[in-house]
């Protein structure tokens, strides 16, 4: 079979999967910037207003994209990880922020078909301690397959986590993008553990037919947000907390889609029902970490920073 037939039957059986009734009767509950939450200090959007922290257990897998602008996200999902991965490419970026031999970016894992990493970047975290494991599947992208690498050794070792991160998920080549878009859809094969796709100003996920109820007073959300049908077509899209909300509404590419969305005035969530898969994102406000030493490193009040 070809790769690209591989991938449509994958698609179509995850399609499947996703469109059982069972998914149908369950709520699900997501706070997905809980994942960029800091504690309690002047790092939060309101200097004035401590935030309402809620702790959480994370995996985070570092993607093939420039991070100076998500200095501040990569400092706190860092912080917070019980399990750090690099996705190929993803290394030379983490990297960039080393100082002579030091750095205090070093992934537990670093996984791929090795064609972008550099190196002496892969001696270098060789000698540092971090895992490599070469995966030669074409028929994946090394995102798919680090994420398959990640869940293997969460198993392993017994570790629970809320959420698994994918940084540096957006920017760059349109295809790319696409493609990590579409591992949202070939984790749910794997697990139900949520998975975000993190930039420096947006998150994406992947909601479930059925009911979801996101919660959006982190303290931490843009503007914006958006409710996007990928691939199929939604019959039945029901929203609250929404400015526009739908209403039993249809929702397919060609036709109407929810982006440059808002939320109600005093909203602190945000309720999707949908008989198909569909996107969510949202913005994310800038996060500035202070040089009193947050997280353990310091930044420049631009969110950009150096090690």
């Amino acid at each position: 079979m070809s790769s690209t037939l591989s991938r449509i039957f994958r698609l179509c059986t995850v399609h499947r999967h996703l469109s059982g009734e069972a998914a149908m009767t369950d709520t699900k509950r997501w706070r997905p910037l809980g994942c960029l939450e800091g504690n309690a200090h002047p790092t939060c959007p309101d200097a004035d207003q401590a935030c309402q922290v809620r702790d959480s257990k994370i995996a985070v897998i570092v993607l093939n994209q420039p991070l100076k602008s998500m200095y501040p996200h990569l400092l706190r999902l860092w912080d917070k990880a019980v399990l750090k991965a690099a996705a190929d490419g993803g290394a030379n970026r983490l990297c960039e922020f080393r100082t002579g031999n030091q750095l205090k970016f070093i992934p537990d894992i670093i996984s791929g078909d090795f064609d972008s990493i550099r190196p002496e970047v892969l001696l270098f975290y060789k000698s540092k301690g971090s895992k490599v494991i070469e995966t030669a599947d074409q028929n994946f992208t090394d995102f798919t397959k680090c994420l398959r690498i990640v869940l293997d050794v969460l198993e392993q070792k017994k570790q629970q986590v809320d959420c698994i991160v994918a940084l540096g998920s957006f920017g760059g080549r349109p295809d790319q993008v696409f493609a990590n878009i579409n591992t949202l859809y070939e984790a749910t094969e794997v697990t139900d553990i949520p998975v975000y796709l993190v930039a420096d100003d947006s998150l994406a996920c992947l909601l479930r037919p059925g009911k979801h109820v996101i919660e959006v007073n982190t303290g931490l959300e843009g503007e914006w947000c958006g409710l996007v049908p990928v691939g199929f077509r939604c019959k039945y899209v029901t929203t609250t907390g929404l400015k526009w909300n739908l209403n039993h509404q249809s929702m397919q590419f060609g036709s109407l889609i929810s982006t440059s969305n808002t939320y109600a005035e005093g909203a602190k969530e945000v309720t999707v029902q949908t008989d198909q898969p569909l996107l969510w994102t949202m913005g994310i406000r800038p996060i500035t970490v202070l040089k009193s030493g947050v997280n353990g490193a310091g930044a420049s009040s631009n969110g950009k920073g150096s090690t």
